[in-house]
């Protein structure tokens, strides 16, 4: 769930629209607190989410970031088919008001549900002044979204530097034509010096470098053609969608 190299748990909490945790970043001892929220359906339940946040901020009393599916919209503007402002939506500014949160710009998008017919802002992140003061950098951004209803939303904190990618075996390699035979001619073309286990971890070393070599010539950069997959899905699912 998280990266236990950047933040450790310190405590947590589950409600019933509510799981959260106290976190402590590694680099730097920042005490903070993430909710994650599945709201109630009905508008008669919902006051009992604002209570369980009310509870997790008196509790932990920490810079904080609340984030999920509230299954309601703050305004008429964030929902087709609304042009009134309800008591429902009224409460979620009220929520936001008496914990004293601040509710980020959506970028990329103004929906984050769709049946195809209907459409709605109902998934959000809302952080404390203090957290974003921490992360200055922050900003909320859609993400493209392949089967589910609703769009995924990224909080990008500004990114954590993880250093050099540590070397990964790809499981499609073993389906190219001639890999295996690839990998044998390599390893027999190795030639090194010094006792067995210096030859092995050179060897090692020698086809480490070939194998990236050889996937970034035969795959290109892997990374960048999925994100340009995943931009054309999005596209295509937002003109069927105006259609």
């Amino acid at each position: 769930m998280w990266d236990r190299r950047v933040v450790e748990r310190v405590e947590h909490f589950i409600g019933n629209y509510t799981v959260a945790c106290s976190f402590k970043s590694v680099a730097d001892n920042f005490l903070w607190t993430f909710a994650g929220v599945y709201g109630a359906n009905l508008d008669t339940d919902r006051s009992l989410l604002w209570d369980e946040l009310a509870g997790i901020h008196n509790w932990w009393e920490l810079p904080w970031c609340i984030g999920g599916d509230f299954n309601i919209v703050r305004f008429p503007s964030e929902t087709s088919g609304s042009r009134r402002l309800r008591p429902a939506m009224e409460a979620v500014s009220e929520c936001i008001f008496d914990l004293n949160l601040v509710d980020l710009p959506l970028a990329r998008g103004t929906a984050t549900w769709s049946d195809n017919q209907s459409w709605s802002r109902i998934d959000r992140f809302l952080i404390s002044p203090e957290w974003e003061c921490h992360f200055p950098e922050m900003w909320q951004k859609r993400m493209p979204r392949i089967s589910s209803d609703h769009w995924p939303i990224m909080l990008d904190c500004g990114g954590v530097h993880k250093g050099r990618r540590p070397f990964k075996f790809e499981n499609m390699w073993l389906k190219a034509e001639g890999f295996v035979d690839k990998i044998q001619q390599w390893w027999s073309s190795y030639q090194f010096q010094g006792t067995p286990s210096f030859i092995f971890a050179a060897k090692l070393k020698a086809l480490k470098r070939d194998l990236k070599a050889w996937n970034l010539e035969s795959f290109g950069n892997v990374g960048e053609n999925k994100k340009m997959q995943l931009l054309e899905i999005q596209e295509i699912k937002r003109l069927q969608e105006v259609q």
